[in-house]
């Protein structure tokens, strides 16, 4: 049995690393496709010699079997919206593709080796965002994939909208011949919520490790205590997120001077005399809380990321075919309820994340909080220039939006198709909007990453130097694509250069 996790994924989808088949995995397609075909001889099979859905009352002659498959994938070729960019496409087609590898779908070889075509040839296939409620499979969206695979519809190569039939003749490549259930087997699965909820976990846990840099780089240039991601303090709370958080900070902050001891004041006989503490005596929430708030976002990524490897290993059509027992089984496998439940998970907590990040730049922005910058770290003339005064309106309206969209989508189920589908999982919009508030929250990031930049390039003489070496390599990496403020000049660009850094480089220190 094919297994692939998350890594895989990223080697198929990110780096579009060569797809190479098992020998033995077409033999065992291969197996199930024959068993299939004689098992549906003298028998009503769902989807072979029947209509679809409430039209499986239907039964339909031997001469039409072949129009029947293609009929299912043109019919419902019905997607709008933003088609999927190339990494979400790639990760679709391989979830699909190690679905059928279980060897329990009863496709034909031909499904797979057109699939392993299209990746390895970098053909793009069109699925657009809209079109799936999630049940019975991503019927729409899968379609279209199916559609491509056929030869038909447009597909991308090299960035360029092209005709299928083109680019399959310009490669060399023989559209699909469908045989048997290669219709109903193409569209009838969760792969497309599967693929897209796959790639947006891999971004989602990039993202983490951003808001741990940014959190932890705060930490140094307001010179907080380190108690609040200490050890000691973190063991007595079980959560193992949490723990990992506080960990990854201290790993982070590790060689800063600026980081200061609560032992430095405990000593501290002169603020002991005084009715009023200069400093605060305890950091404002999103700077003392990070570990408890970044905490619960990585232990949902992390059982999220483990339903969707389950969902990726796993045969979610229907029916489903079984040599070994001697039987095909009617069911509901294509159900995307798993995803659904997890992609509004994720979405709620990169909203949190979001709404950190939005925080800790107020905190930032306001001389009156941090007592340390100026107003808008504007490094300018107070009045006459405003620092980052127009990006703080940006991050807070970005995660306004993200909290707007953060609605749970998987108990939004609306009856269709004649009340066949009197329940559905809307899976794949789960996973759409959680890859919109993915996007959003990178957003947010990169204008905090860029003030604390702001706010290193503003520290005294000499503090810069007191940073972690983890601070200046940070530091370092935002600087090669967005500068120093001190003028006013347009931030759009900059904004958009750090976003597409951080969010497609692989963090690194």
């Amino acid at each position: 049995m094919n297994s692939i996790s998350l890594a895989h994924i990223e080697q198929y989808a990110f780096e579009k690393k060569e797809f190479i088949l098992a020998e033995d995995a077409l033999n065992k397609v291969s197996k199930s496709f024959t068993f299939l075909t004689n098992f549906s001889k003298d028998k009503i099979i769902y989807g072979i010699n029947t209509g679809f859905g409430p039209m499986a009352q239907y039964r339909i002659e031997t001469d039409k079997l072949s129009n029947l498959q293609y009929n299912l994938i043109r019919s419902h070729s019905s997607g709008i919206g933003r088609p999927l960019n190339e990494i979400y496409a790639r990760s679709v087609m391989v979830a699909r593709l190690n679905s059928f590898l279980q060897a329990n779908s009863g496709v034909s070889t031909g499904v797979i080796k057109q699939l392993v075509a299209f990746l390895n040839k970098g053909i793009v296939p069109e699925i657009f965002e809209h079109g799936s409620v999630g049940a019975s499979g991503d019927l729409v969206q899968l379609s279209h994939l199916g559609l491509n695979l056929i030869g038909e519809g447009h597909v991308y190569e090299g960035g360029i909208r092209t005709k299928t039939a083109d680019v399959l003749a310009k490669n060399n490549i023989e559209p699909l011949k469908m045989e048997l259930r290669d219709g109903l087997g193409l569209i009838n699965g969760t792969s497309c919520m599967t693929g897209i909820a796959a790639i947006n976990i891999i971004y989602a846990k990039r993202l983490v490790q951003w808001a741990v840099a940014a959190s932890a780089m705060l930490n140094e240039v307001i010179e907080a205590f380190d108690d609040s991601f200490s050890k000691q303090l973190n063991a007595v709370k079980h959560h193992k997120g949490q723990q990992i958080i506080a960990q990854q900070m201290r790993d982070f902050v590790a060689g800063s001077q600026l980081i200061r001891s609560r032992e430095e004041l405990f000593k501290d006989d002169t603020a002991l005399q005084r009715k009023e503490f200069e400093r605060k005596i305890q950091e404002y929430y999103s700077v003392r809380c990070v570990p408890q708030i970044l905490g619960p976002i990585l232990d949902t990524l992390q059982y999220a990321q483990e339903v969707v490897e389950n969902e990726l290993n796993s045969t979610n059509d229907n029916p489903i075919v079984s040599p070994e027992d001697d039987n095909v089984f009617h069911g509901g496998n294509f159900h995307g309820d798993y995803i659904s439940l997890e992609m509004d998970k994720v979405k709620i907590v990169l909203t949190k994340l979001s709404m950190l990040m939005e925080r800790q730049l107020n905190f930032l922005m306001n001389s009156k909080l941090n007592g340390k910058f100026p107003p808008f770290l504007n490094a300018g003339t107070w009045g006459l220039n405003f620092g980052f005064q127009g990006v703080q309106f940006t991050a807070t309206s970005t995660t306004a939006e993200n909290q707007a969209l953060s609605g749970s989508v998987y108990v939004h189920s609306i009856p269709n198709n004649n009340d066949n589908q009197d329940i559905v999982s809307m899976g794949t919009n789960s996973a759409v909007l959680a890859k919109q508030v993915l996007e959003n929250s990178f957003q947010v990031m990169s204008i905090h990453i860029m003030a604390i930049c702001q706010a290193i390039d503003l520290l005294e003489p000499g503090e810069q130097e007191r940073l972690s070496p983890n601070a200046k390599s940070i530091y370092s990496q935002i600087r090669q694509h967005a500068h120093f403020v001190k003028e006013d000049i347009p931030q759009s660009e900059s904004i958009a250069a750090v976003f597409e850094y951080i969010k497609e480089t692989p963090f690194k220190l």
